[in-house]
């Protein structure tokens, strides 16, 4: 099959005709021998993992407030791409190969800080008990903290590898923080209150689409219940096994 294929290639062109083009979203450069660069490409790819992560969750929980923050972060891209090509700011370094030629405001920067916002409020207002012990102060801080330096390393990167100027990386985040904080209070204040409706078309119950914004802490709530289940099967098998 491969060399029908490459007979079929040589009949129409030939090899010098052929122009091949990288992925440019996943195509990141950094200066030879350079070990910080080459860390901050790595962490520069940081949005394109959220996403794809963010799709797999959609995929296996298929909840209704995961769909909202992928629908966000796509409305995110989308402003994006309309102010880069209003603007048109080209980039500090013009590359062979890049996703777009204009860098004003940064797509990156925007998307990360959209998904840092967003993961902070989720934490302080989605993400709670009745009583709050000591360890979910300090875990919910780590979270915050966390999130915050993995995106002021996202924007450091862009400025380092001349993806970006500071000013792009700078309106980029501000952008992204705003949306993200708006589209949560969407989200948490206008959208959440139809899920239950959603939840009970016939579309969404042939997915198993589901609703948990009115449970406190998810993590929390489907570890009991798995745990309870399990001991409750564990039961039932020695049960039968005795009989």
């Amino acid at each position: 099959m491969r060399n029908d294929y490459h007979f079929f290639i040589s009949t129409i062109m030939s090899e010098d005709d052929i122009k091949w083009k990288p992925f440019s979203l996943t195509f990141v450069e950094y200066p030879e021998g350079d070990a910080i660069g080459k860390f901050l490409a790595i962490a520069s790819l940081f949005p394109v993992g959220m996403l794809v992560g963010c799709f797999t969750l959609i995929l296996f929980r298929r909840d209704l407030h995961t769909i909202s923050f992928f629908i966000g972060n796509l409305l995110c891209e989308i402003v994006n791409l309309v102010l880069k090509n209003m603007i048109r700011e080209p980039r500090p370094l013009v590359r062979a190969h890049q996703y777009s030629d204009y860098g004003m405001p940064s797509s990156h920067s925007q998307m990360v800080w959209f998904f840092a916002f967003y993961t902070i409020f989720f934490v302080l207002f989605r993400l709670h008990h009745n009583c709050e012990s000591v360890f979910e102060v300090v875990w919910k801080a780590s979270v915050i903290v966390g999130v915050v330096c993995v995106a002021s390393v996202v924007v450091y990167s862009r400025v380092y590898l001349l993806y970006h100027s500071w000013a792009q990386v700078i309106i980029g985040s501000v952008l992204g923080a705003l949306l993200g904080a708006g589209w949560f209070v969407v989200v948490h204040l206008y959208l959440t209150p139809f899920f239950p409706l959603v939840t009970s078309w016939w579309m969404c119950e042939l997915l198993m689409v589901r609703d948990t914004s009115l449970i406190p802490n998810v993590l929390w709530f489907e570890y009991t219940q798995a745990r309870s289940e399990n001991r409750n099967r564990c039961r039932k098998f020695v049960s039968m096994k005795n009989q």
